[in-house]
């Protein structure tokens, strides 16, 4: 089983809003998840990035891999803490 950390979209056509989920990667981009571990807002003013850092660092370590996109939002978070 090959885990990834993702983004899966939600929200009305022309207004996205991502959930940062754990899944399999054989289960599709919006279908069944093991967990969430953040949101991101595209539209938001101030970034609209919210990750639980201690989730994410403990499913890195168990063997998830972090989409190019995920570990994209997770570099500018630990540079804006």
């Amino acid at each position: 089983m090959s885990v990834t950390i993702r983004m899966s979209r939600h929200g009305a056509k022309k207004k996205p809003f991502y959930r940062i989920v754990v899944s399999d990667q054989r289960f599709p981009r919006d279908g069944r998840y093991i967990e969430q571990v953040g949101t991101y807002d595209p539209s938001a003013k101030t970034g609209g990035v919210k990750l639980n850092q201690d989730k994410i660092e403990s499913w890195i370590k168990k063997g998830a891999k972090p989409s190019e996109t995920v570990s994209q939002l997770i570099k500018k978070e630990k540079k804006a803490s």
